[in-house]
């Protein structure tokens, strides 16, 4: 939309081809109405808008994009934790920019994305990443959202228990079906009572809803896995079909582990297998070198379980500290889990 003009008030799309079982990875607003969103199939998402553009994913302009505007941020705070490539954690508590107003620092970062990559951003202003997070979420495509301390609680209260960081569809349906609603329904259960239902998560929701979040942010990023993955069309048939697939992606994922410089962290493998039908497994084990035999044995385990046409393979590792490999070394011949 920033480069051609043309295409700002159309509903547009960015997106693999439906053809090819492509998914919608953005939308604008235009195309938001028509209740298109990401990760939905680009052929669903042109039956529910016909006239909907979809262009293809231009991942090093993005790259660009995101580098402009981390080099923005970084001339306000060193405690930058990048989510994404367009979303961030900035912790401005001692930022002497702006007379340490985190408001103006805010509005000021915004009129320079603009200025400098072309595009609007929104932002939220809030005592903790789970206030601010959702304050961000408030008034975009372009916009601020304040939460000062004394606001939290009310603001938090009335929010969907769907906005729960960590909480996902099922968890919503069961907080729903146990008659929580809102953060503030969510209030009247105690700490066991939530541990009864939701195991240790139910610590985490009782601090959520009341506005309570300990995380700092850190720019120490600690990458927890490497995977490849690829879907095929037509459905890949068989198991022996899927075999014959493996060595290129292993091959695929021995370059980025080495790109990663992981090589020295593994200590889980597991492969990954979506059917023709949208289901989904992951079959892991222990081990330290992703071994292409060990990954055929996973393999097999994940497709007997549904036995079934395949649309999507991977394989990946899981990292960890080398202390804790050495311990784990000892079982890498471990059974399938």
């Amino acid at each position: 939309m920033r480069d051609d003009p043309s295409l700002r008030d159309v509903p547009l799309a960015v997106g693999g081809r439906p053809d090819q079982r492509g998914v919608v990875a953005t939308c604008n607003y235009e195309a938001r109405r028509y209740g298109i969103h990401s990760a939905m199939a680009t052929a669903q998402a042109l039956k529910l808008c016909p006239d909907l553009v979809v262009i293809p994913p231009n991942m090093e302009k993005y790259r660009a994009a995101s580098r402009q505007i981390l080099a923005i941020y970084g001339d306000y705070t060193d405690l930058v934790e990048p989510l994404s490539l367009d979303e961030a954690y900035l912790d401005v508590s001692n930022s002497p920019h702006c007379k340490g107003s985190a408001t103006l620092i805010a509005q000021e970062i915004r009129q320079r994305i603009f200025d400098t990559v072309g595009i609007t951003a929104s932002a939220g202003v809030a005592p903790n990443k789970f206030v601010a997070k959702i304050a961000s979420d408030w008034n975009k495509p372009d916009g601020l959202c304040l939460v000062r301390p004394d606001e939290v609680d009310g603001f938090v209260a009335a929010l969907p228990v769907k906005k729960l960081f960590g909480v996902g569809k099922v968890t919503a349906a069961k907080l729903n079906g146990l008659g929580v609603q809102t953060c503030d329904d969510l209030r009247g259960w105690t700490m066991l009572e939530l541990q009864h239902h939701f195991g240790s998560f139910g610590a985490r929701l009782h601090d959520l809803c009341r506005g309570i979040d300990n995380r700092v942010v850190s720019n120490e990023r600690e990458r927890k896995s490497v995977s490849v993955e690829e879907t095929y069309t037509p459905d890949v048939p068989d198991l022996a079909a899927c075999l014959a697939l493996l060595p290129e992606l292993h091959e695929s994922l021995l370059g980025r582990i080495k790109r990663a410089g992981a090589e020295r962290h593994v200590h889980k493998l597991f492969a990954k297998i979506k059917f023709a039908d949208f289901t989904q497994t992951t079959v892991e084990c222990v081990g330290i070198t992703p071994d292409p035999a060990q990954y055929a044995r996973l393999m097999e385990t994940g497709f007997l379980r549904r036995n079934m046409p395949v649309r999507l393979l991977g394989l990946g590792v899981r990292l960890g500290e080398e202390e804790t490999l050495a311990q784990l070394s000892l079982f890498a011949d471990g059974a399938e889990l």
